[in-house]
């Protein structure tokens, strides 16, 4: 048999049985103030609670439980399930003749703490140690009913006691002490079975639930990586295509003016004029990238309207006729699909300012229960989807991946010079 549980698991067990243990004697006492108007058996009361009082403190001391190491579980089921068993057999008949000093009232004075053992056994050992406990607590019974139990009687006789203090148990009552203790032990078994498989299936769950964490944090933790890569890989793009084609135009253009400025002033200030130009076009693309980057119109504004205020400011900077359908309100949407859709929408619109060389906007979002569909189509130039510089246009296959992301497909209908349509959808379409 080997130990299934953590040490502190064990101990908040242990704990919680010597408290219900202690909370059993004192109901004990409650019952016979009630029945007898006295405390019966007080001897019975001094040895549980002394062993109640030890149980407590091996079980709360944690520097004792790892002194004791691996017999620190036997001695806390020896106490909380011998002692009281012993002590039941050898007080309990010294009673007045009643229900508790009966075999039947000493088997269930017992039965509520030694069921506590039987599932502290179940818990920690298994099955093996259902058997063992049940087993175990059955022979240590008999032996103090045919062994002990006489021999304590034989010598209590020979000091001057009341006679009617310890009397010999007749042959009647062992008979039905020993009946008592074989059922006891076959429902024992029984219960420990189905405690030891319940605790089996808890302890797969709590596997496979840990298992499962794991991989939803290594899940996490790698979409999170993939998301941080390719809004890297996005913003250097995005500055690629703004800033750095700004600056290399204004290099361009300066060092043609300074070949001119000697021979030909005319030129020469046109080139200049052409260079404030194209660096005041690159200072505003730059700013729109930062502020794009910084992806605050979504948790500012929501879908709806950040979609819109992305749509007209794309449509004013390449002054493009706008159509917008837009619903009036959506169903909530979690994070991941919102932000697909703002973010493929942003590529497509980019794209379609940038390279399409179109004339017409359309935009619009659609939702049907659980399917969410987004289209931006243009007028422009198109490409062919299939051909090379498709695959390595930029944005295309990371719009593609942020679909799938979020659950989602994304489909491109586009041909040379009849224009581009970019279809996202995410949910099931009926």
């Amino acid at each position: 048999m080997q130990n299934r549980r953590s040490d502190p698991e064990l101990l908040r067990l242990l704990q919680t049985a010597g408290w219900l243990w202690q909370g059993y004697l004192v109901a004990l006492v409650l019952i016979d103030l009630a029945i007898y108007q006295r405390i019966g058996a007080l001897v019975f009361y001094l040895i549980n609670g002394i062993s109640v009082v030890i149980f407590l403190i091996l079980a709360y001391w944690k520097a004792i439980a790892r002194g004791l190491g691996g017999s620190h579980l036997p001695l806390m089921l020896a106490l909380i399930a011998g002692v009281p068993l012993v002590a039941n057999h050898l007080v309990l008949p010294g009673l007045r003749a009643g229900a508790p000093a009966s075999p039947e009232g000493m088997a269930l004075r017992q039965l509520p703490v030694l069921f506590i053992a039987l599932v502290i056994a179940a818990w920690q050992y298994g099955l093996g140690g259902v058997i063992l406990f049940s087993g175990g607590t059955a022979v240590l019974e008999l032996l103090t009913v045919m062994v002990v139990s006489p021999l304590f009687i034989f010598f209590s006789a020979a000091q001057p006691l009341p006679p009617q203090r310890f009397t010999p148990i007749p042959i009647r009552t062992i008979d039905m002490l020993v009946i008592l203790a074989l059922v006891r032990t076959i429902s024992f078994i029984v219960t420990g079975i189905f405690i030891s498989q319940l605790m089996n299936r808890l302890h797969r769950q709590q596997r496979s639930l840990e298992e499962a964490n794991a991989r939803l944090t290594h899940y996490a933790s790698t979409l999170e990586s993939l998301t941080v890569s390719r809004e890297r890989t996005r913003l250097a793009h995005e500055l690629h295509d703004t800033l750095a084609h700004s600056l290399t135009a204004i290099s361009v253009q300066l060092e043609a003016a300074r070949a001119y400025w000697s021979v030909d002033r005319k030129n020469a200030r046109r080139l200049l004029d052409e260079s404030l130009a194209a660096t005041r076009s690159g200072v505003e693309e730059t700013r729109r990238a930062l502020k794009a980057l910084r992806a605050s119109p979504l948790e500012d504004l929501g879908l709806l309207l950040a979609l819109r205020q992305l749509a007209e400011a794309a449509a004013a900077r390449g002054g493009l006729d706008l159509t917008l359908s837009l619903p009036e309100k959506l169903s909530s949407l979690t994070p991941d699909v919102e932000q697909a859709c703002y973010r493929i929408a942003q590529e497509a619109l980019e794209n379609a300012v940038k390279h399409a060389a179109a004339r017409r906007l359309q935009v619009s979002l659609e939702q049907d229960g659980a399917a969410v569909t987004l289209t931006v189509a243009d007028d422009g130039g198109g490409f062919d989807p299939a051909g090379k510089a498709a695959a390595e246009r930029y944005g295309l296959q990371g719009m593609r991946e942020r679909a799938e992301l979020a659950g989602g497909r994304l489909a491109v209908d586009s041909r040379p010079g009849q224009g581009t349509r970019v279809t996202l959808t995410i949910g099931a379409v009926v």
